[in-house]
């Protein structure tokens, strides 16, 4: 069985299988080609409407996605992947998931096209010491994704898979994982965490022009100080950070994605913000670029 084959065999095999030819499987991701590292991201993704409208952060977006040199593949980890124990994609050719409610018939029109990176998610796989990682073919693209790369990779040319987040572990866990990832980097993959720093539904204004919250403001402000600081503990333990932090992350679904982020930027790594927006009051839309 050539190398193309095998790839393509173990991304479908159950968990025995894959875990009994494990040791084949790092064999051949080092023939992966390696190149000087890709950036890592952190996209604040906000409302799936923004995979159809034309505003200030979908043109910063498609900006990002100029600047950057083309990636060979990107991964997205998605605050909307939660599942029990962590799970790759290796679908060939994901479907466009429609994961939302109560929104205009133009936006479950939209269709991401992009093909898979099985032989990427099998080496992610194969990263991954801290943890056991199961393969997937049954997910997709979810709106975390395909709302954010619409506007930066408009031709879907790009191959895509996904990580998801266990939702059972404590943020330590995530990023610890996320460092095992960092070879990915060299490999010519473009790693995006999707979510919010600030994230609290309970408190969205939807009228127009809201002013954000204070305690929104003063949060992301924080977070942004410590991530320049590179202060990534006190960040990991968000908890500790005061009444500011409670209100912006009532549930840790969106922010654990910034974990990711963080854990896959080396030490002293340039750190740049690409984007910055609070919307409906609790939702800070701040990106950032690291590398």
């Amino acid at each position: 069985m050539d190398r193309k084959d095998f790839l393509k065999s173990i991304a479908l095999l159950p968990l025995g299988g894959y875990t009994m030819q494990l040791h084949e499987l790092k064999n051949i991701t080092g023939d992966f080609t390696n190149t000087a590292a890709m950036p890592v991201l952190f996209i604040g993704h906000g409302s799936p409407m923004n995979g159809i409208s034309d505003n200030a952060f979908t043109r910063a977006l498609g900006n990002m996605g100029t600047a950057l040199q083309p990636p060979a593949a990107i991964l997205v980890i998605s605050a909307h992947w939660l599942t029990k124990g962590t799970h790759v994609l290796t679908a060939p050719q994901p479907k466009t998931i429609h994961d939302f409610g109560g929104f205009p018939q133009a936006l479950y029109d939209v269709q991401y096209p992009a093909p898979g990176a099985p032989e990427m998610a099998a080496a992610t796989k194969a990263m991954v010491t801290s943890a056991t990682v199961v393969a997937d073919d049954q997910w997709g693209l979810d709106h975390g994704a395909w709302t954010i790369l619409k506007h930066m990779y408009p031709k879907a040319n790009i191959p895509v898979f996904q990580m998801s987040i266990d939702y059972h572990q404590p943020p330590a866990y995530h990023f610890k994982l996320a460092a095992e990832l960092k070879g990915l980097r060299n490999k010519g993959v473009l790693i995006i965490g999707s979510g919010n720093i600030v994230h609290n539904l309970y408190q969205v204004d939807f009228s127009a022009n809201p002013k954000p919250y204070d305690w929104a403001l003063e949060f992301d402000a924080l977070v942004k100080t410590k991530l320049e600081q590179g202060a990534f503990t006190d960040l990991v333990n968000y908890h500790t950070l005061g009444r500011a932090a409670q209100l912006s992350i009532p549930t840790n679904d969106h922010y654990l994605p910034m974990i990711y982020s963080m854990g896959l930027t080396d030490k002293n790594e340039a750190l740049k913000f690409t984007y910055e927006e609070i919307q409906n009051g609790s939702i800070s839309m701040r990106c950032f670029q690291a590398g």
